[in-house]
């Protein structure tokens, strides 16, 4: 359970450097997608593990 928390604020991490338009976040904003990738494959990972434990 924790890993998908993990995983949902991972990617709205992402998504939120990618919208900012705060100065401080500029230099990271080309990260982004790599935060929005990561934590879609994580976030789908850890579902499709936790519904085939059941």
């Amino acid at each position: 359970m924790f890993g998908i928390i993990v995983s949902a604020l991972m990617l709205a991490f992402g998504i939120f450097l990618k919208l900012t338009k705060d100065p401080g976040f500029a230099r990271n904003k080309k990260f982004a997608w790599m935060f929005i990738v990561i934590g879609l494959v994580a976030l789908a990972f850890k579902i499709y593990m936790f519904n085939e434990n059941k």
